[in-house]
């Protein structure tokens, strides 16, 4: 695919006097956004409404150039429009910090305070055009945005981009509010999961987020009801809707990725033997951790699949990535047993191969999606922000998964021995058996919600009623058309 810039993005930039209804979507510059955004832009154009997908060029670039198991051809009904963003610094990521959270990011989160300007100019354009503009936005971005309030055809939603479960808890504490609904004993402490820095840039969306006319959440309530309508409840008081219309995975993969070497590895062992390791975009290990993850999973002998890549930086075309060094001799011992990863793996279609019994992740939302939604049970070692909280959902809540590292013994190393116990525990044992039962029996009732007639369908099909609708009422949707739920394979 063509690279993203302004030369070949903006040729296709679209004819919108006569449009109903216009969507803007306004990621944050992380992956796992930009992803879920990318993923509902698809959605929201498979109805037949015009989707400007803005960012600066370089996330633009990133967004398109992973994919994720998206459709190419969807993709490019899509309209990418490049934001002029000032240059900042991409320092590498720093994995002997005590908190993982990734600081080195932050130039690329401040970065995005300069786009309020260029947003505002470019949404009074497109409002000339349009009947309703209809900007949806990551929480992070409402700074930029707050100028729709402004705009007399222009509503804004926020897109929630973690669990219902984190959403309420955190601003819950952060208000002061008792929680109504009865908790698990020891949920970790918000300790330890944010820098200052980036609680600071948290707070500076506080008074714009209040502009919103509704709130989108990539779950379900299969998964979260209960606190679903805990938030659904105050959105109502608020005068404000909300919508739950995840998880917003595509019904078959279409990832370039496909012959991966990976999963043609996959394809040739028995059905749930493999334990996929992965810890998302923004964790980067110390070598002693490697080194300890390498022995656990080495002495486990189950078969794995280990990602084991940097943080991303805030420019991914950079270059300059640091390579971890592994124990001497370990790829060679392993061979057979597990193989190494070392460039960008597909996971969508690694948790749907049938081969897949199990992830070892960091309880990213965006994985925690996947493995629910392909009905792989989890091994969680959060590393910082929502994962810690999602861990608790997982295993606590749901169900469907095994804690590896508590979140008081963050500081602590994880030794070898307890990596190959709780591998072994969720491979190889009843109770491992009973968690991916569990973990298969939820994966069914999420896949329903996305039929005809299922909750997370019904809900998405409102929300375009709710976009494409006449001043004085709704209409009926442009289209139905909407991609299903993937399953534990996809379509052939």
């Amino acid at each position: 695919m063509a690279d993203c810039n302004n030369q070949n993005v903006n040729h296709n930039h679209i004819n919108t006097e006569q449009a109903q209804a216009v969507v803007i979507m306004v990621p944050f510059p992380a992956q796992s956004h930009l992803n879920q955004l990318l993923q509902l832009s698809c959605l929201i154009s498979s109805y037949g409404i015009k989707v400007h997908y803005v960012s600066s060029t370089i996330h633009n670039r990133q967004a398109i150039v992973r994919i994720n198991g998206l459709n190419p051809l969807e993709i490019a009904k899509l309209h990418f429009h490049n934001l002029p963003t000032p240059a900042s610094n991409s320092p590498p990521p720093k994995p002997d910090l005590m908190n993982k959270f990734p600081e080195h990011l932050q130039p690329a989160f401040d970065a995005t305070l300069s786009l309020r300007q260029p947003v505002a100019e470019y949404l009074q354009n497109i409002s000339l055009k349009a009947k309703r503009i209809v900007v949806i936005h990551d929480l992070l971005m409402s700074m930029v945005v707050q100028d729709v309030a402004s705009i007399p055809n222009a509503e804004s939603y926020v897109f929630t981009s973690i669990s219902a479960y984190f959403h309420a808890t955190f601003f819950g504490e952060c208000l002061g509010k008792p929680f109504p609904i009865e908790q698990p004993k020891n949920v970790p402490s918000f300790e330890g999961c944010f820098t200052e820095e980036f609680l600071n840039f948290l707070a500076l969306q506080d008074e714009p987020v209040k502009h919103r006319a509704g709130d989108i959440f990539n779950t379900c309530r299969a998964i979260e009801g209960p606190f679903i309508d805990l938030i659904e409840r105050e959105d109502a008081a608020e005068n404000r809707k909300l919508w739950a219309i995840g998880p917003m995975l595509p019904s078959k993969s279409f990832s370039a990725n496909s012959q991966h070497k990976c999963l043609e590895w996959l394809d040739k062992q028995a059905r749930n033997s493999v334990i996929y390791v992965s810890f998302g975009t923004t964790t980067s290990m110390l070598d002693e951790e490697i080194k300890e993850l390498a022995m656990g999973l080495e002495q486990s002998k189950q078969k794995f699949i280990w990602v084991l890549r940097d943080a991303d930086k805030c420019n991914v075309f950079d270059g300059e990535v640091r390579r971890a060094e592994l124990p001497d001799g370990f790829v060679e011992r392993v061979e057979g047993l597990g193989m190494v990863v070392r460039d960008w793996a597909p996971q969508p279609e690694i948790l749907a191969h049938p081969s897949t019994g199990g992830f070892m992740s960091h309880c990213g939302w965006n994985s925690c999606l996947e493995s629910i939604t392909m009905g792989v049970p989890i091994a969680a070692w959060p590393m910082h922000s929502d994962q810690p909280r999602n861990s608790v959902l997982i295993t606590e809540i749901l169900k469907t998964g095994i804690l590896l590292r508590e979140w008081g013994q963050r500081a602590e190393l994880v030794k070898a021995s307890t990596i190959e116990n709780v591998v072994k525990r969720l491979m190889a044992s009843e109770e491992g058996n009973e968690i991916r039962k569990r973990a298969d029996e939820l994966a069914a009732a999420v896949r329903l919600s996305y039929e005809e007639g299922g909750a997370s369908k019904a809900e998405l099909d409102s929300f375009i009623a709710h976009i494409t609708r006449e001043q004085d009422g709704a209409t009926t949707p442009i289209s139905s058309a909407c991609c299903n739920i993937s399953s534990r394979a996809f379509d052939a």
